[in-house]
């Protein structure tokens, strides 16, 4: 079991440590790269993985909904630890809630369940986006528009992919292909980039940023398995969703917290941490969710 774990987790924390490495050495500029990612790769993932002729949207439902309330527990559990522990609630609350299921779950996903797992993945990415640039950016700002969301390229491939299969459309496989192509790109430069951001960011709040970076996983894993004990999920989905329970705060509460002036320093540290922590984490929700 260790050495499947260890199998596992490898590829994710050396890809990352590569662009941690390249990152303090030559700090590229990332920015295009990313934006790529965000704009094209990844939502060439995202609907290659629900276009499919075997996926059935209605069978994720479930898997939404636990989902949504993993993320609406995880805040409602740091808003109350914010208040009782004299921390401002914005600063706590939207990296509690929103977990890095991009940079490292989606290639988790991949290594630790192979790819029949990229489907309900895809679908706990596209969750999460959706509630983050809805719910989380209101929490920041409660004048943010939420008609923006509907312009992000990421959750037009998701509707475009459940579109497709609700409908029974085929989508030519060659053309399928070619998007599955490029839509595996956005995995190991995920991977790499989140290297390369944490090579850039400091620790300027240790204690708030450990408190946060342990909370978040063992919050998450508990919710996880307080929700497996009264929904019945397939055994691929009930793993995944422990396992992504357990993931770091993700890189994007940093940019919001800066773009909203929100404690970016407390925040940042808490992102660091936090992915750092995941060395520690990720192997016992492999160890619990592996057969």
């Amino acid at each position: 079991m260790l050495l499947r774990i260890v199998s596992i987790l490898f590829p994710l924390f050396a890809i990352t440590a590569l662009g941690y490495a390249v990152g303090r050495r030559l700090k590229p500029d990332l920015s295009h790269a990313n934006r790529l990612n965000m704009d094209v790769f990844v939502p060439a993932l995202i609907f290659a993985a629900l276009a499919g002729k075997d996926v059935r949207v209605a069978d994720y439902v479930p898997l939404t909904l636990s989902m949504l309330f993993i993320i609406a527990g995880s805040g409602l559990v740091a808003w109350l630890v914010a208040r009782l522990a004299g921390i401002a609630p914005k600063t706590l609350v939207p990296p509690m809630m929103f977990n890095n299921v991009g940079n490292l779950g989606l290639p988790l996903a991949l290594l630790a369940f192979g790819p029949d797992a990229l489907a309900p993945a895809a679908v706990m990415l596209t969750t999460t986006n959706v509630a983050h640039f809805s719910f989380g950016a209101w929490l920041l700002d409660h004048r943010t528009r939420l008609v923006t969301l509907w312009r992000s390229p990421l959750i037009l491939a998701a509707a475009a992919g459940i579109a497709s299969g609700l409908a029974g459309v085929e989508v030519w496989p060659p053309l399928l292909t070619a998007i599955r192509m490029v839509g595996e790109m956005s995995i190991p430069l995920m991977l790499f980039a989140l290297g390369a951001r944490i090579a850039t960011t400091r620790i300027a709040a240790f204690g708030f940023g450990l408190f946060g970076a342990l909370l978040r996983p063992l919050v998450g894993m508990l919710l996880a398995a307080a929700v497996l004990r009264v929904v019945a999920l397939p055994p691929r989905e009930a793993a995944l969703l422990l396992v992504f329970g357990a993931l770091p705060p993700a890189v994007l509460n940093y940019m919001f917290a800066e773009r909203y002036h929100q404690e970016p320093d407390k925040v940042a540290s808490m992102v660091l941490l936090g992915n750092i922590a995941a060395l520690l984490f990720l192997p016992v929700a492999l160890a619990l969710s592996l057969d």
